[in-house]
């Protein structure tokens, strides 16, 4: 029997969504709080404090953007945003304003569950440090001593590329746009250059990825940026 349930917020003003998602979620074995209003939302995320919330962008009070910028800077709930705005555009700015992942209406139960796994996996402890090695499969990272390597083979890579994996790796199962990888590793005054991204994409995936016409770690979101898989 599961003890110490995660949380999982819903914030949808639909009911019909939240009677779908709410018995699912509670199978499968998480508590499940509900919000129709984004203020009752923010209520409910300082009372319960949340591991997981399930965003609609379209509330009736307030949009799910602004409850994004809203949110006060303690919470540690991993927002996945729910939304049957397909635009890149939306996707990006909410990515841009701290969501952890989207999924655009109608989706998989399947696939929800999935990605509140990783969500959960790589949402990190109360306080704790950030693992210095991280190892997905063969790939291995060290963050110290700034080395990668696939099984026993070092990999030889540029400091901007480490820079790049790096950082890919700790938001791991997260989709990072290409606002925020310019951002954390060529700084602020690069805004705008998306191919400095791609390029050293490419350069990584010749490394890393036994295949890289069809990349195991290094996924393309296309249009907003990319995913590094770690399942």
């Amino acid at each position: 029997m599961r003890t110490n349930k995660k949380t999982i917020l819903i914030v949808d003003d639909e009911p019909p969504i939240r009677r779908f998602l709410t018995p699912f979620l509670e199978a499968e074995g998480y508590a499940v709080v509900e919000a129709g209003l984004g203020r009752e939302a923010l209520s409910l995320i300082a009372s319960h404090e949340p591991d997981v919330i399930l965003l609609d962008l379209g509330l009736p009070d307030m949009d799910g953007e602004e409850l994004l910028r809203a949110l006060p800077m303690w919470v540690r709930a991993k927002v996945i945003v729910l939304s049957v705005r397909a635009r890149e555009r939306d996707k990006v700015t909410a990515l841009d304003l701290g969501a952890s992942d989207y999924l655009t209406k109608p989706f998989s139960l399947a696939e929800l569950a999935a990605r509140i796994r990783v969500c959960l996996r790589r949402g990190g402890g109360d306080g704790e440090s950030p693992p210095t090695r991280y190892v997905f499969g063969e790939l291995w990272i060290d963050m110290e001593a700034h080395t990668a390597g696939l099984a026993a083979q070092d990999l030889h890579l540029t400091p901007t590329e480490f820079k790049l994996l790096a950082y890919l790796a700790r938001h791991a199962g997260k989709v990072v746009t290409h606002g925020q990888l310019l951002k954390a590793v060529w700084g602020k005054q690069s805004q705008g250059q998306e191919h400095y991204v791609r390029i050293h994409i490419h350069k990584l995936r010749q490394k890393i990825e036994q295949d890289p016409a069809r990349p195991r770690y290094l996924r393309t979101e296309t249009g907003i940026g990319y995913r590094f898989a770690d399942g």
